[in-house]
């Protein structure tokens, strides 16, 4: 995968680290996460914020490269083991691939120290990226190309009232439209290029819920923008206003770069009644 910068990292336009990187490819929502350089307190606040917000987005797997990290004391090993058994707890479970070299400390001790049944290592990335997107293939999924024009909203709602009367999911529809309305609003204005979006049932039963991405050829990261002073008070202008309104509506959002552009995502999920 490519992110255009290898610098790159973000969800929200709000992070940047140069020694961490989350790329997602649209097609199979499958992340490739790397970290290189030297682990210390420093590294390790930026992995596990980085792989927190992977987390958050729920992929269908996460590929972790850790062929460039210096951990000759495998001090990082519970951050990895950690996540594993978070990701497949999951519902959908999240397989997560880590790969590094067979006879290094970090992999003897994960070997060690991890459970067999969620710990899974590879020697390369290829391979990696090869079995974790086969694994959990998501059943309930469906995507729509559109046009860069505002207008293509319409039919991104429309998507969404498919995918909630076939999921049975009627009651997130709302909310959910409202979202990827913004969303893709945003991509039409802000990158211009060709849209996808891509739409996904996730866990089942009281707990199910919506997850929405929308796919646009511009590398660069959505950020959210303070409020402008205006005649008539502080104001909303432009993705901000877009990006709040998501926010509010969608129980999680954020954005990764992807291959040739990027992929903002949010989860819409039922929400706890007020008694």
């Amino acid at each position: 995968m490519t992110a255009g910068s290898p610098h790159l990292i973000g969800w929200s336009g709000d992070a940047l680290t140069d020694s961490v990187l989350a790329v997602i490819d649209a097609d199979t929502a499958v992340i490739e996460f790397s970290v290189w350089g030297g682990w210390d307190r420093s590294l390790s606040t930026q992995a596990r914020t980085v792989l927190d917000k992977c987390l958050a987005e729920h992929p269908s797997g996460i590929v972790v490269d850790l062929h460039e990290l210096s951990d000759p004391h495998a001090v990082s090993a519970p951050l990895w083991l950690t996540a594993c058994s978070q990701a497949a707890a999951m519902e959908p479970p999240v397989t997560i691939a880590i790969c590094t070299r067979a006879n290094a400390p970090l992999a003897r001790r994960m070997t060690r120290l991890g459970a067999r049944d969620w710990l899974v290592l590879y020697a390369t990335v290829s391979q990696a990226r090869a079995a974790v997107a086969g694994r959990h293939v998501l059943p309930d999924r469906m995507h729509l190309a559109l046009p860069p024009d505002t207008a293509a909203a319409m039919s991104a709602r429309g998507l969404v009232n498919d995918a909630c009367r076939d999921w049975g999911l009627q009651h997130l529809g709302q909310r959910a439209r409202l979202v990827v309305s913004e969303l893709v609003v945003n991509a039409a204005e802000h990158a211009g290029t060709d849209i996808e979006v891509i739409i996904s049932a996730r866990g089942s039963g009281p707990a199910a819920a919506l997850h929405l991405a929308v796919y646009d050829g511009d590398l660069m990261l959505p950020r959210l923008r303070d409020p402008v002073s205006g005649p008539l008070g502080p104001s909303l202008v432009d993705r901000g206003l877009g990006l709040r309104i998501v926010g509010a509506a969608a129980s999680a959002w954020g954005a990764l770069p992807a291959r040739s552009g990027k992929l903002v995502w949010a989860i819409v999920r039922a929400r706890p009644e007020v008694p």
